[in-house]
């Protein structure tokens, strides 16, 4: 059930990092007034969660897990 949880974040973390990303690139304007767009800042910051979202999820599928029967 935690392995799922921390799957779960990570992906999500991923999805969002990629978002933060594309809007800092100003290849996504949603919504249209945000602060975000095209603003370098952002491509850093999504990038550094993506990343950590990537480590998060393959940490957590090589972890040794307890052994099912």
């Amino acid at each position: 059930m935690r392995q799922n949880l921390l799957i779960f974040a990570g992906i999500l973390g991923f999805i969002f990092g990629m978002l933060f990303m594309l809007q800092g690139l100003g290849i996504i304007h949603f919504p249209p007034d945000s602060t975000m767009i095209n603003n370098r800042v952002w491509v850093t910051r999504g990038g550094i969660l993506a990343f950590l979202s990537v480590i998060l999820v393959a940490g957590v599928r090589l972890a040794p897990g307890k052994h099912r029967h």
